[in-house]
């Protein structure tokens, strides 16, 4: 795996510089801006950054609004950087988008400590070594631009399938939990059901598979979640696949 990816979007310019100068001093590969459309941009354009550190009170797009931003296009773990303690702000935050918030002053050593301990609670990260993410010569997924190429075509992903599909590609070979990726894909909503999860698995998989009843990506473990796995299609023992008919 290559170096961690930092996306910085902070207007202090004094800020912005040490954050960037101390983590990359640190082997953190830093994109920094000083706005949101900035970074916006990069994303579309270079990829996805293994996590996010963003002010909050920006020029022209504040950062609960690029946070969604990032979140319709994946899972990207948020560190919120901001001059606020206001309770109300930081439960918003943290329940709508941010694994963490950090109030300035802080201790530039402070802040890459809360980058580790994030960092350590995500699974595999080396999905966003490149803009377009190769699973096999079938199967390249965009997740920047919400899009999957499979078999030469493509297609769009609305942003609760391309989430989703990101949370099973960053756990790549274990199951996930239907709990913890109705928790990470519906972080915002009070009360949503496992067939509410299952409909969406289902558009997802009749976009990925060939045959979305004997899949050869998402595998189903039945009454327990999801795994994203490539295997040959005759590895797989049809007893543990869900007939999910749904909308059929």
């Amino acid at each position: 795996m290559g170096k961690t990816k930092i996306l910085l979007v902070e207007d202090d310019p004094n800020i912005n510089k040490l954050i960037h100068d101390f983590m990359t001093a640190r082997n953190y590969e830093v994109y920094a801006f000083s706005d949101g459309p900035e970074a916006i941009d990069h994303v579309t354009m270079r990829g996805l950054p293994h996590i996010a550190l963003l002010d909050l009170t920006l020029p022209t797009m504040h950062g609960f609004e690029l946070s969604s931003r990032l979140k319709s296009m994946a899972d990207v773990p948020i560190i919120f950087i901001t001059a606020t303690s206001d309770t109300e702000t930081v439960v918003q935050g943290l329940k709508k988008y941010a694994e963490d918030f950090i109030v300035k002053p802080f201790e530039l050593r402070e802040l890459e400590a809360r980058i580790r301990v994030v960092l350590a609670r995500m699974p595999s990260l080396d999905y966003a070594s490149e803009p377009i993410i190769h699973i096999d010569d079938s199967l390249s997924i965009d997740f920047a631009h919400n899009r999957i190429v499979i078999g030469g075509k493509g297609l769009p992903l609305t942003p609760t399938e391309s989430i989703l599909l990101h949370v099973l590609l960053r756990n790549a070979g274990r199951v996930v939990e239907n709990r913890m990726l109705i928790a990470r894909v519906w972080p915002n909503e009070e009360e949503i059901f496992e067939d509410t999860l299952r409909v969406h698995m289902h558009r997802l998989r009749r976009k990925l598979e060939s045959d979305s009843h004997h899949p050869h990506y998402i595998r189903t473990e039945r009454g327990v979640g999801y795994m994203f796995t490539v295997r040959p299609p005759d590895e797989f023992d049809t007893e543990e696949l869900e007939a999910e008919q749904v909308g059929e």
